[in-house]
């Protein structure tokens, strides 16, 4: 009998084992079994030395001990594999369900749009072989106007003789003749400002654009590029022309089939604005294009439109044969009243041929954060402008604004129908202030004598004339810039102001150039029976100045200098003497513009050294100035005829003028106290109650609220 066996085998099963062919079977005993098992969980796999030391412990042979080692380590692979089993079956009949969860989920999902059903798989089929007819018929509709254009190609004008609708291959023009001596336009100044001197309002958080985002950025800019070329070269059907005043609108059926894309602002409350208006503008396209590329010039350009605008970032994309631009730009006119608005938009400039160039711009989402929203939303689809030279120092231009506005703030019922019409920030008025700005520029170059009065020894020159030009300018972009009113007083006693129609605000002069100590501005806006040409020429005639400006005291005014900024009379800058004994050194510098959209009267009081210092070509944006004045527009309605506001004095007619009157005064100090405010809010607001007043009394119409 061997001691390390569990029990003793007889003669009797030796013999009957034998006689079977099978090998005794030998169990291990209950402890040297705890033993194993214990010294498995810390070594499963004994090496010789290992295996010796437990043979002579527990008294079984090495190889046994071996073999129970393999068996067990067999055995818990199996309990393994068996458990790991039992756990995937589970996992997977989970995952079963919820897949048959989700199947029916889906077969009951709701329409978004429709909140319908979602259609069944024979439906949808149906709608899908319906798209594809449609999409098929309208592959050949655009081939066929594709055939249509270039059976015509040598009968069009030069715009639309363009080989295709894209942007590539036949359009593209070497990258050195957009900037450089195959234009005349001037270098490209790539260097990069900080964004924290940008000068945008501080409500906007802007995020910085990673090297990845640039090419989204190039692909938005190329395929608005792509959408404005072919709005710039299409008429029907992608415009339609407006019955009421012939001007040309976005045919939006037509447009959305063409370049379908969703909305931005998903609110009811928020519309598209589409014009488009071309005309010839007097000044060289070299010229013109470096005002457009320049953000800085750009304002100057639109000074009645555009109250601020910034280049954030060039992207030099290495790719694209033009210039691209991210940029910032706030619009405002007419009115406190009518509400402001700011893009962030890709600019891309880019020259098609040898006398063709295109400017694209495309609202881009780079605002991280908007902490305050007095802003209208708006969103710019691609718009931008055409420009084609003429060879005779002019050059064609043809405009598109295409946006779409979110009318958070309700417009004001007397600016509705201007802008909602799309007449205040149409291409119309883009264009005409483009005309009249070139116009101006063209007068400067070639200045005409001024009248002998008083003052011909210091304003003789013609460099002298420029530069009192050049103060002008800034007194007109100082006045608009003013009229955002974005610093609203917040005091409780001047409910019953705001109630009446004045806004009033409250800032501290900015330094050079404006004058010293707290500035209280204060604006209102009205309507009148005339047309906007009347009503200049009622402002513009010096016999009526003493019925409505304060500063002439009752008396007649004299002009004492004049300067002819267009080809219209009233188109002009003129140094005006208002009667007060008290002031004998007193001028008064005011330029008027009229156009086919509006007309501004915009003056400033100032001293004589300061203009004359101005004429004899000292820095003008030295000079401190504090700019009053007029804004007028067209009301929007249409008359019978569908032109516009009417010239009839009538009130019974609807169509008219919107005034907006607009004055400044200077308190000397720079800290005032709440009564003092309301000393000078409540001196400003009655000096202009007393002019609204004054005005509707010499037109004849004080019976209007």
């Amino acid at each position: 009998m061997d001691s390390g066996y569990g029990r003793s085998v007889s003669g009797n099963e030796q013999t009957s084992n034998s006689r079977m062919g099978k090998k005794p079977c030998h169990r291990h005993s209950t402890q040297q079994i705890q033993q194993l098992e214990a010294f498995f969980k810390e070594c499963p796999h004994p090496d010789e030395n290992q295996r010796q030391q437990l043979s002579r412990e527990l008294s079984l042979d090495p190889k046994k001990i071996m073999f129970w080692f393999q068996n067990k380590r067999t055995q818990a692979k199996v309990q393994r594999e068996r458990t790991n089993g039992s756990t995937l079956r589970s996992e997977n009949e989970r995952m079963h369900c919820e897949n048959l969860a989700m199947k029916e989920a889906l077969n009951n999902i709701i329409c978004p749009t429709c909140d319908g059903l979602r259609p069944r798989e024979e439906e949808r089929q149906c709608n899908i072989q319906k798209l594809r007819m449609e999409n098929a018929l309208l592959k050949k509709e655009r081939e066929r106007m594709l055939n249509s254009y270039s059976s015509m190609k040598g009968k069009l004008p030069a715009f639309l003789q363009m080989e295709s609708l894209g942007i590539g291959s036949s359009l593209s023009v070497p990258r050195k003749h957009f900037f450089g001596q195959g234009t005349g336009c001037p270098p490209l100044d790539t260097e990069q400002i900080p964004r924290s001197s940008l000068n945008i309002p501080s409500q906007f958080q802007l995020r910085e654009i990673q090297e990845m985002e640039k090419s989204i950025i190039i692909g938005t800019a190329a395929a608005a590029m792509d959408e404005l070329v072919q709005l710039l070269k299409i008429k029907e059907p992608a415009w339609i022309k407006s019955p009421t005043d012939g001007r040309y609108l976005i045919n939006r059926n037509s447009h959305d089939m063409l370049f379908p894309k969703a909305n931005y602002f998903k609110a009811s409350s928020a519309r598209i604005e589409s014009s488009k208006d071309s005309a010839v503008v007097a000044m060289a396209t070299t010229n013109l294009i470096e005002m457009l590329l320049d953000p800085n010039k750009w304002k100057d350009m639109f000074p009645t439109i555009v109250t601020n605008a910034r280049t954030i970032e060039v992207i030099d994309s290495g790719r694209l044969d033009g210039t691209l631009y991210l940029m910032y730009e706030k619009m405002h006119i007419l009115s406190p009243l009518v509400v402001p608005r700011e893009f962030f938009f890709i600019r891309y400039f880019r020259q098609l041929n040898s006398n063709m160039w295109i400017m694209a711009d495309v609202s881009y989402d780079f605002i991280k954060e908007i902490q305050d929203a007095s802003s209208s939303p708006s969103w710019k689809l691609p718009s931008g402008c055409m420009i084609e030279d003429m060879s005779n120092g002019k050059s064609m231009v043809t405009w598109i604004e295409h946006v779409q506005v979110y009318d958070k703030f309700l417009t004001h019922r007397l600016y509705r129908d201007l802008i909602c019409g799309c007449q205040a920030y149409g291409a119309k008025r883009w264009i005409a202030s483009l005309q009249r700005m070139c116009e101006r520029f063209t007068f400067s170059m070639k200045l005409t004598n001024i009248p002998w009065h008083e003052l011909e020894e210091v304003t003789y020159s013609a460099e002298g004339r420029r530069n009192l030009m050049k103060l002008s300018h800034r007194m007109m972009k100082d006045f608009f810039e003013m009229l955002s009113m974005s610093n609203n007083l917040a005091f409780s006693h001047i409910s019953e102001l705001n109630n009446s129609g004045v806004r009033v605000s409250l800032r501290q002069s900015s330094g050079l150039g404006q004058p010293n100590g707290l500035i209280v501005s204060a604006a209102t806006s009205l309507w009148l029976p005339l047309s906007p040409e009347n009503l200049f020429n009622f402002f513009k005639d010096d016999k009526k100045r003493a019925e409505w400006d304060v500063l002439s005291n009752g008396s007649p005014v004299s002009e004492i200098a004049h300067v002819s900024t267009g080809t219209h009379s009233g188109n002009c800058i003129s140094i005006i003497k208002p009667y007060v004994p008290s002031e004998k050194n007193l001028l008064m510098l005011q330029e008027s513009s009229i156009d086919s959209l509006g007309a501004i009267i915009i003056y400033a009081p100032m001293e004589l050294q300061s203009i004359t210092s101005a004429v004899n070509g000292e820095a003008t944006s030295i000079i401190p100035i504090l700019p009053s004045g007029y804004i007028i527009s067209s009301d929007g309605h249409l008359d019978h005829n569908g032109t516009g506001a009417s010239s009839s004095t009538n009130t019974s007619n609807s169509s008219g003028s919107l005034l907006t009157v607009a004055f400044q005064i200077l308190q000397g100090c720079n800290t005032l106290s709440e009564q003092q405010i309301m000393e000078s809010v409540a001196t400003v607001d009655s000096l202009i109650s007393s002019t609204v007043q004054k005005i509707k009394d010499a037109i004849e119409c004080s019976e209007l609220i």
